[in-house]
């Protein structure tokens, strides 16, 4: 189908989707996760070959991770789907109404966005987490993945069509893009004439270009250089726990650890705790000069940092090790380099830990917990559809109501303006 009429289809059904009842979306819902497992032969194979192929052009273990599907990871789809139906329905939600002096009765009600564009690589699990977010806010929803998660992206989508068709519901509430080629891309970001909200999912490049070329809106997520800072207070073997976790439970996540900020009275003692914990998973340290001295020679995974160290993503073993002298340093290391996304400190100082929440400008801000944590689901949202790192109509993880907008409704008895 091309593009053009794929997306017209898309804005001409809006209005249907977003009129859906709630146990209808809930039944459809439901019987997509099941449509998830019943088609996991033919998803898992798709798979397969997405990562033969992946491999086969040298992507990096931490992008195919992304890539790879299992049947715990295809479970966790369908119980984000389940999760997602067993939540409040926003759609309809009445935010406030009050009377005018004039008899007029202005009321603020929550409703569908209308028609959402998804720019994703290789994470095939948004396919179904952006469906189902979607579906529930009665928004329908265009995806636009990556050659390199093709062949997934197309069998997941036809399971859950199944559900669609099932329920009687209209196919255009969820549309796959499956050319690959650039110009589909770019051709797609300036849809805005059917498209009322773009999401772009990937690393820093794909995001960068998504916001520079879209007329469409924009919501920028995703790219984490997340730091944790270690203050003079923080409980050592704490804050050596959360950081082994933040950094490499999963390494090629945007809200895995990237960036180590210490409190120079206790680097001399926590670094080389820090790396003896992280030298198991070969986790190379890039170091300012203090951090060295602290970490002593003969130690091959320390390496003298560079200045583009403290602002990269690395999403890979690698950590960036910066040293200061007290918290407004921190903060203000964190505040320059960090992507707006993720940042902790580990404290037992009330007045710190407070401090380091307020003047930390970022979306999530921890105090003594992993950042591994900003995660739609680990929020209670069921799943997310991203994570915005902006300020503007959402930020943190999005879950249904970061993807409804409101209206206005007036009901009045004949008045005119004078």
């Amino acid at each position: 189908m091309d593009l053009e009429e794929l997306c017209k289809n898309a804005h001409e059904a809006r209005i249907k989707v977003g009129m859906l009842d709630t146990d209808v979306k809930n039944r459809v819902l439901e019987d997509a996760a099941d449509a998830l497992l019943a088609g996991e032969d033919e998803i898992l194979a798709a798979n397969a070959l997405d990562v033969e192929n992946g491999r086969a052009h040298q992507m990096p273990e931490s992008l195919v991770d992304r890539l790879s599907l299992n049947h715990e990871r295809l479970e966790g789809m369908a119980d984000g789907l389940r999760q997602i139906a067993g939540l409040d329905d926003p759609v309809g939600e009445v935010l406030s109404m009050k009377k005018r002096p004039n008899g007029l009765i202005i009321g603020k009600r929550r409703v569908p966005i209308g028609v959402i564009g998804m720019i994703f690589e290789a994470r095939p699990n948004v396919t179904s987490d952006a469906f189902g977010l979607c579906f529930k806010t009665g928004n329908c929803v265009i995806l636009k993945g990556g050659s390199d998660a093709i062949h997934s992206n197309i069998a997941i989508v036809k399971a859950l069509k199944t559900a669609l068709v099932k329920n009687d519901v209209t196919g255009d509430a969820l549309n796959l893009i499956e050319a690959t080629d650039r110009e589909t891309t770019t051709r797609f970001m300036k849809m805005n004439r059917y498209v009322d909200l773009l999401i772009p999912r990937g690393g820093r490049g794909l995001i960068q270009s998504v916001v520079e070329q879209a007329t469409i809106p924009v919501i920028e997520t995703g790219t984490g250089n997340c730091h944790i800072y270690v203050d003079q207070a923080a409980d050592l073997a704490m804050a050596v726990n959360i950081i082994r976790n933040a950094k490499t439970q999963r390494i090629g996540v945007c809200n895995a650890c990237e960036s180590i900020v210490v409190h120079e009275a206790v680097a001399a003692e926590f670094l080389p705790m820090l790396y003896d914990a992280l030298k198991e998973s070969n986790v190379e340290m890039r170091t300012d000069e203090t951090a060295q001295e602290c970490l002593g020679g003969g130690r091959p995974l320390v390496v003298p940092a560079k200045e583009e160290d403290w602002g990269t993503e690395y999403l890979d073993y690698i950590l960036s090790v910066k040293t200061v002298k007290d918290i407004e340093e921190a903060i203000a290391h964190i505040n320059r380099y960090s992507t707006s996304h993720s940042d902790a400190i580990i404290t037992k100082d009330y007045d710190r830990a407070q401090k380091f929440l307020n003047e930390v400008d970022s979306a999530c801000v921890y105090v003594n917990a992993s950042t591994r944590f900003s995660d739609g689901n680990e929020f209670g949202f069921g799943a997310e559809i991203g994570i915005s790192t902006q300020k503007l109509h959402a930020r943190g993880p999005m879950g249904l109501e970061a993807l409804t907008s409101y209206k206005y409704i007036i009901y009045g008895n004949g008045q005119v303006r004078k």
